[in-house]
């Protein structure tokens, strides 16, 4: 490669003498390439990396490109929880003279009680023949708890076991159903207001009315009736939320927002030869499902039982009368 380089220098100068000796001038020396150092086309057609650079002077240092980080993704936005808004016409009283919701009449005569094909417990599907009582349009509100402790300094069963029991759940929640009270707080209060907890046969007919629908609405499921898990509220709304939920006779709440107590042990139906070992005289019929529960749970039919002395935060109750409103 030298002997060509050697070679074209001589013949350059060999040019430039010629021209001097003929008065010319010497052309201008060529300008730079703009493009940079030119690699020996024999050599770049080898792949060599030490390939000889024309009219270089300085290898360039490549400067390795940035590699931009990917961002990560944002997480997404939580759901929000659907808002509850009460009904104006069916907000109680923060502070009632006498707290007591409505009552609606329940006409007395038959119904169907419990059906064929769902839980044991709930076979067979028989005929009842309930009297004529009254029931709360609505589940007992925190505030109407408040008067009854304020009236008489009751204390209930949690409270009295170590819990801090009902008061912390109904801070700034007056029209909300009270729960963390057991069947026996519940007695205590419907008696100092001169009512009772109904039987377990009342609660069915007024969830139910006379035509054995599956739910107080009717027999379809709609999530949007009642405050239960589906309807994503992880919690008690306040009492009457849910209008298109209520019974045939008006009555609210029948299905989902707190189970609720009633009069009777958990008992067999007549008829029924599945043997069960909570049936007796130890843990009292809970009715309506909760907050947190699936459509099975809220069917007019189910049944729930614990022990008397229970008090959770899906536990609520209302009460009946034998009077008209």
């Amino acid at each position: 490669m030298k002997y060509f380089q050697y070679l074209s220098i001589a013949i350059l100068s060999l040019i430039l003498l010629g021209l001097a000796g003929c008065g010319g001038e010497a052309p201008p020396a060529a300008a730079p390439a703009e493009s940079g150092p030119t690699v020996a086309p024999e050599e770049a057609a080898k792949g060599n990396p030490t390939a000889v650079l024309l009219g270089a002077t300085a290898v360039p240092t490549r400067i390795p490109a940035t590699t931009t980080p990917t961002p990560k993704p944002l997480p997404p936005t939580p759901t929000p929880r659907p808002t509850a808004t009460p009904i104006p016409a069916q907000e109680a009283q923060a502070e009632p003279a006498k707290p007591l919701t409505d009552l609606v009449e329940i006409p007395g005569g038959p119904f169907t009680m419990g059906q064929d094909g769902g839980s044991d417990d709930e076979a067979p599907a028989h005929e009842v023949d309930v009297p004529t009582f009254s029931m709360e349009l609505f589940e007992v509100t925190n505030a109407q708890f408040a008067a009854f402790v304020a009236d008489t300094g009751y204390v209930t069963e949690a409270e009295t076991g170590g819990s801090a029991g009902w008061k912390p759940l109904a801070e700034s929640k007056d029209n909300y159903p009270v729960v963390k009270v057991t069947w026996n707080d519940a007695k205590a209060f419907c008696e100092w207001a001169g009512r009772r907890l109904p039987t377990e046969a009342e609660w069915e007919k007024a969830a139910r009315g006379t035509d054995a629908r599956k739910f107080p609405w009717g027999d379809d499921w709609d999530a949007n009736r009642a405050n239960v898990k589906e309807a994503g509220f992880r919690g008690t709304t306040p009492v009457g939320t849910f209008a298109d939920g209520a019974s045939p006779f008006g009555v609210f709440d029948m299905a989902g927002n707190v189970w609720e107590w009633t009069a009777d042990w958990y008992q067999p139906y007549p008829g029924n030869t599945v043997a069960d070992p909570f049936y007796g005289e130890e843990f009292k019929v809970l009715r309506g499902g909760g907050w947190f529960d699936e459509p099975d749970q809220v069917l007019t039919t189910n049944r729930s039982s614990t022990s008397p002395t229970a008090a959770n935060d899906d536990i609520g109750f209302r009460c009946a009368s034998d009077e008209a409103n």
